[in-house]
């Protein structure tokens, strides 16, 4: 479980929506994968504070907007899909009572009731993404639906703890306890690891004494692979795993209509943080090659994601983050003179302005440096517990 921190980059041009005959609010025209170069650089989609509104996006699809204090995200998106049996909701943010009681007033506004919902679809495993699954399914017996390989960073706390089997079933000091102690660990470049603070635990947990726990690990009830099919909205969706921004990342695609759900893979003005932390070798690559992979689907005619407004061109924005990045990447090669033997804390100076230095920035820097080494650009040493980096060869 890690902060959505994203890193910033210019926002495209949208223009206003339109009220639809069913009472519903068509969202603004969804934005494009250009960019431009206005300054002052206006304020990012993903930004925004949530709004009450209930917006068709989609043939049965809904979006609302459920509010979040994350590091530059004001809103994650909650789409309610309607059919026979109900509704199926994707992505109903975080745990935490005061989440919930906005989760209940968004699906009141769209016409629905918790007892509604019979299925949970979670896009990877990020507190503003599977927050409101659990209690979901305490509330309605909602399936929940999310990639196979779905982890929580309580789930790897759980693991390193002498007693993870008690850890489920204890008291919530204790659970944090056991994620602090997770954190506490060097990172592997021998930084701080980025987690959540306790401060934010406790604003999640609101104080409560009841049962309801709020790291009870999520299981989910039907466990996607890729190309298997789901039924929701009166149609069949296609699981595409996604891994970068996490590794268990979920996007759903319909092909009759061309409806793509993203998640925080693509989106519409920022990119997602891309974690060091990861348990694969190279995060970075899987991300290219997952965004190669939205950039290359055809028949997409929008895109909603978790985080801003719906967007078509997901071919030409899946492109530029890929650009992005290797831009990044570039500059990483360009400051190897600069910081000889550079450690990620140095090259993190370099990549990120200082307002964003920090766990998080060095967490993206070390990935892309291992990204690197990975294609025997650069080597890396071990010195006095940290990290340093240099031009192989």
């Amino acid at each position: 479980m890690s902060h959505d921190e994203h890193q910033h980059e210019h926002a495209p041009g949208r223009t206003d929506g339109h009220t639809h005959r069913h009472g519903h609010q068509h969202g603004a025209a969804p934005a494009t994968g250009n960019t431009g170069d206005e300054a002052p650089r206006p304020r990012k989609q993903e930004q925004e504070t949530a709004t009450t509104d209930v917006t068709e996006v989609a043939p049965g699809v809904l979006r609302t907007e459920l509010p979040i204090q994350l590091p530059g995200l004001g809103h994650v998106n909650c789409y309610v899909m309607e059919d026979e049996r109900g509704i199926a909701v994707v992505d109903p943010g975080l745990p935490g009572p005061e989440a919930w009681e906005s989760l209940v007033d968004r699906l009141g506004r769209a016409g629905y009731q918790v007892t509604d919902v019979h299925t949970v679809v979670v896009t990877h495993s990020h507190p503003d993404h599977f927050g409101g699954a659990q209690r979901l399914r305490y509330e309605s017996g909602a399936d929940i639906v999310t990639h196979e390989s779905f982890r929580t960073l309580f789930d790897y706390a759980v693991d390193e703890s002498e007693d993870s089997a008690e850890l489920t079933i204890n008291s919530f000091d204790e659970q944090v306890e056991a994620i602090e102690r997770y954190m506490s660990r060097p990172s592997p470049w021998g930084g701080r690891r980025a987690g959540p603070s306790r401060e934010f635990l406790e604003r999640l947990h609101g104080g409560r004494t009841d049962s309801v726990r709020i790291f009870e690990p999520l299981r989910p009830t039907k466990p996607l692979v890729e190309g298997q099919t789901i039924r929701l909205a009166r149609r069949e969706w296609v699981a595409m795993h996604t891994p970068g921004h996490t590794y268990d990342h979920l996007c759903l695609f319909d092909p009759e209509y061309g409806v793509m759900f993203t998640g925080d893979h693509v989106l519409p003005t920022i990119t997602p943080h891309i974690s060091g932390m990861a348990p694969q070798a190279d995060p970075l690559a899987l991300f290219f090659e997952s965004l190669a992979r939205m950039a290359d689907q055809e028949g997409v005619s929008v895109a909603l994601p978790a985080h801003g407004k719906p967007f078509t061109d997901l071919r030409g924005r899946s492109e530029h983050i890929i650009e992005h990045h290797g831009d990044r990447l570039q500059i990483i090669r360009d400051a190897a003179e600069r910081v000889p033997d550079g450690t990620v804390n140095d090259y993190m100076r370099v990549l990120f302005r200082e307002r964003s230095w920090g766990e998080m920035a060095e967490s993206e820097t070390y990935a892309h440096l291992e990204h690197l080494r990975e294609l025997g650009e650069f080597a890396r040493w071990t010195d006095d517990g940290l990290a340093h980096y240099r031009p192989a060869g």
